[in-house]
């Protein structure tokens, strides 16, 4: 069972290349050790900055500090990035096209029994409405490693959203492939398309498998990049296949499911189902306790696979 949240590997990352490159900056809302950023602030003390509870100065100093050329990476719960930050993010990142990497550490339901006041589920949609706003949420360590070091090669601004607890690798370290702003397709298939981002990857694996011993041939995508989106990904598996499954740790409106449900429609209509949080405030429990609750894990999806299938 893997112990190594997404959240370390981005902190791994950053020290590995702040050892060459002394632009990098990273910078915490009084998060650094939720966000596994500890390590870092010690051994790069000249490349850190603690903000302090005030997360719409984290977002705004890092557009200063990127507009002086530095590589700002600014990480605080996701719950509170992209909502108290809602406007610098627009205007100080985004409208202005400043080099900013968002962060945002405990995404979805990872607070878990904090309730409603600290899981993001609205996050997807906010940001994917900002125009020059990217939007990645990374499936395993290995994807979210490959996806911070690409990160560090543009210099366009961007949302990360990482879960708070280690996930069950989806990929190995020696094969993880990896194209910036596409789909990787983690098992292929003829009767069903399976689109996930996030924590939600691991399980639809887990669903094609057990559909596969059904003789049900399920093709997995590992949309990490919910925007730009990977349409063409979509179009060409749900093309071949009879159904649309798309799965998310999000509120059901404007997430991924939607813009799957869009691009489907316009493209190659069929049947497309949504697997998202409900419409409400989530019961309290672990990460697994909800998704379970939800049927948001494998055996709900293949369910779902099934029941899509056949209508």
């Amino acid at each position: 069972m893997n112990k190594v949240p997404n959240r370390k590997a981005i902190c791994d990352v950053l020290m590995e290349k702040a050892k060459t490159d002394k632009d990098i900056v990273v910078l915490c809302s009084d998060s650094r050790g939720s966000a596994s950023l500890a390590p870092f602030f010690v051994a790069f003390p000249e490349q850190s900055v603690e903000v302090g509870i005030a997360e719409q100065d984290l977002v705004g100093i890092s557009a200063g500090l990127a507009s002086a050329g530095k590589k700002p990476f600014a990480a605080s719960p996701a719950c509170f990035l992209s909502t108290r930050s809602y406007e610098q993010c627009k205007v100080d990142v985004a409208y202005s096209r400043t080099n900013v990497k968002l962060i945002g550490i405990s995404g979805g339901i990872s607070y878990g029994a904090l309730g409603m006041s600290h899981h993001s589920a609205q996050d997807i949609a906010a940001m994917s409405a900002i125009p020059n706003m990217r939007v990645y949420l990374p499936s395993d360590r290995f994807q979210t490693a490959k996806l911070i070091e690409a990160l560090l090669e543009d210099q366009q601004g961007a949302y990360i959203r990482v879960g708070r607890n280690p996930v069950e690798d989806v990929y190995t370290e020696d094969n993880c492939p990896f194209e910036m702003d596409k789909a990787t397709v983690v098992t292929e298939g003829t009767d069903v398309t399976i689109v996930a981002c996030g924590e939600m990857v691991y399980p639809a694996k887990q669903a094609a498998e057990l559909l596969a011993k059904e003789g049900i041939s399920a093709e997995v995508l590992d949309m990490y990049c919910v925007k730009p989106l990977d349409k063409e990904a979509i179009i060409k598996s749900a093309s071949k296949t009879k159904a649309v499954i798309a799965v998310e740790e999000h509120s059901p409106f404007g997430g991924l499911g939607s813009m799957v449900a869009q691009v489907v429609g316009e493209n190659c209509p069929k049947r497309v189902i949504c697997m998202a949080l409900p419409d409400a405030p989530v019961i309290t429990g672990t990460s697994k306790e909800v998704f379970d609750y939800y049927g948001l894990n494998a055996e709900g999806i293949a369910a779902k696979a099934k029941e899509a299938i056949q209508a």
